[in-house]
């Protein structure tokens, strides 16, 4: 996956699907290609309210059955601003490295967690977008897509590696039982994820581009991979990755969800959500962890 491709094919399908005029378009295009991002001081918007959260399923901070904190743990290419929740209890638990979108890690990815985190997992989700600042410094999400453009993907995937490890280390948690769950771009880097880090046990790559089809051997999680019927650049991939991973020998599953298109999960996002398909995506995706987590 080459993330610059990958955000700047977003930019130009979110303006052929009309979802933004051809002004905000160029706009956008003269902030990604002109790389014209520079991170501020913003007072921390993370914690707020999950703004326009329409899922039956979100999870407030409030809610005694859970426990996150925030915390910056080092990598090998600097330190990574991550979120950790937890379910009320002493464990152990299993544990899941959830990877955001294209725009860090927002309020509505935070509440994702703590719906994993209900569900019985340890959940860090890592901000990729720390070492631009993080995802407080930009002032809207053209900014912040921009921003995670300029960062490199190797050194994206060496932080994951930081942040599954930090997982694996965490006194309660299931260190033997460790999964990865990501969104668009954090699909992709779930399989960059997946082809690197042989302790994972399973990987749900929502609408992700594929990885290096080279690195599929060095898979050895069970991966249960989720589509949207309308979602062609993505679900173009499909027929490279499916006869990949059974060449390979991996367990490989997928399900493309009918009227849906790209990122229809995410229930902050008018514009994508499906309310339908991301119901169903969800209990088939944490079914699909707890048959290979717990």
């Amino acid at each position: 996956m080459d993330v610059r491709e990958y955000l700047r094919e977003e930019f130009l399908e979110e303006a052929e699907l009309g979802f933004v005029s051809s002004d905000e378009l160029e706009r956008r295009l003269s902030l990604f290609d002109g790389a014209g991002v520079q991170a501020v001081d913003r007072a921390p918007s993370a914690k707020a309210q999950v703004p326009n959260a329409s899922s039956p399923l979100s999870v407030s901070e409030s809610d005694s059955s859970v426990v996150g904190e925030d915390r910056t743990i080092e990598s090998a290419v600097g330190p990574l601003d991550i979120y950790v929740v937890k379910p009320s209890g002493e464990g152990p638990f299993p544990g899941v490295v959830l990877i955001h979108e294209n725009q860090g890690l927002v309020p509505h990815i935070r509440d994702v967690a703590r719906r994993l985190a209900k569900n019985g997992y340890v959940v860090l989700a890592p901000d990729l977008l720390t070492p631009a600042g993080g995802v407080n410094s930009f002032a809207d999400s053209a900014e912040r897509i921009a921003a995670l453009g300029t960062l490199d993907r190797g050194e994206m995937v060496t932080q994951l590696l930081a942040a599954f490890q930090e997982l694996s280390t965490l006194s309660n948690v299931d260190a033997s039982h460790l999964g990865v769950l990501g969104f668009c771009f954090g699909g992709g880097m779930t399989w960059m994820l997946a082809t690197r880090e042989p302790r994972l046990k399973a990987a749900v790559p929502f609408y992700g581009p594929i990885p290096p089809l080279e690195s599929v051997p060095e898979i050895q999680a069970a991966v249960l991979a989720i589509y949207g019927e309308l979602d062609e650049r993505i679900n173009a991939g499909i027929a490279q990755i499916e006869p990949a991973m059974a060449a390979a020998g991996k367990s490989f599953e997928k399900e493309v969800y009918e009227g849906a298109g790209h990122a229809f999960h995410n229930d902050t996002n008018p514009d994508r959500y499906h309310a339908e398909s991301a119901s169903s995506a969800w209990s088939r995706a944490v079914a699909f962890l707890d048959s290979h987590l717990k």
